[in-house]
């Protein structure tokens, strides 16, 4: 009984040790941006495949209000038209490219702006929300989106430690390490501290690591699952009590 006492406090430890070992670097916070230092409109968008963009133009009705999303060749067309490479280029950079193709057909345009691309569906971009989440996995990034609105979105679960939310950018160098800082996301929506509300990136990973107690019961429940799995298999070649 003694040294089942001593099993189980050596495998506490061990996932307090694990729980605890966070890779963080307070000063990794410097290679992210503020939403309040950059433009976080949508014309500094890159678009890519398969993005889907609206054309607004009420010079030409049979270009105007049309939405096509950029095929894997990075192209979209329009009758009479022809095709328009889009991929690569921000939405302001593709007006202007189908305002000169437009041109040279003879249509007249009148107005500063007469072509206005929107952006509809931001969909060749991921940034990612792990962990201890209701919804977890790949998120459509816009360029816009901050911490805060990746665990708002997300929704943290009971046994996510609110205090020791990571933020990860991977490197795409072998010899360069990922950036990774803590943030303490009780503070950030309970009590308006936004100090740490970064601008998120294409590929950025947002962790919501297991408190002490919700590890423990993860790790229980990844054990007992087996022996759960074996009774019921047990049961069912057994048959119900009584049965012969």
């Amino acid at each position: 009984m003694k040294s089942k006492v001593i099993l189980v406090m050596f495998f506490v430890a061990i996932i307090l040790f694990a729980t605890g070992c966070f890779s963080s670097n307070p000063e990794d916070i410097k290679a992210f941006t503020m939403p309040q230092g950059t433009d976080t409109s949508a014309d500094g968008y890159i678009m890519q495949p398969p993005d889907e963009v609206e054309i607004r133009c009420t010079d030409v009705p049979e270009l105007h209000l049309q939405a096509q999303r950029i095929r894997p060749d990075g192209m979209i067309s329009f009758e009479n038209i022809g095709e328009i490479k889009a991929a690569g280029k921000t939405p302001a950079q593709l007006a202007e490219d189908i305002r000169s193709k437009i041109s040279m057909s003879l249509y007249e345009l009148t107005g500063d702006n007469p072509i206005d691309v929107r952006v509809i569906a931001y969909q060749s971009k991921s940034y990612y929300v792990l962990g201890q989440v209701y919804s977890s996995g790949a998120k459509d990034y816009t360029g816009r989106e901050t911490v805060l609105d990746a665990v708002a979105q997300a929704r943290l679960l009971a046994g996510a430690w609110e205090q020791r939310i990571q933020v990860i950018r991977p490197s795409a160098n072998p010899n360069v390490s990922p950036k990774i800082f803590e943030v303490n996301a009780d503070k950030m929506m309970a009590h308006g501290d936004t100090g740490k509300n970064v601008l998120l990136e294409e590929g950025d990973i947002v962790y919501a690591p297991p408190t002490v107690l919700a590890s423990i019961g993860l790790v229980l429940e990844e054990l007992l699952s087996p022996v759960g799995r074996a009774f019921s298999t047990v049961n069912v070649v057994a048959g119900p009590p009584g049965r012969r």
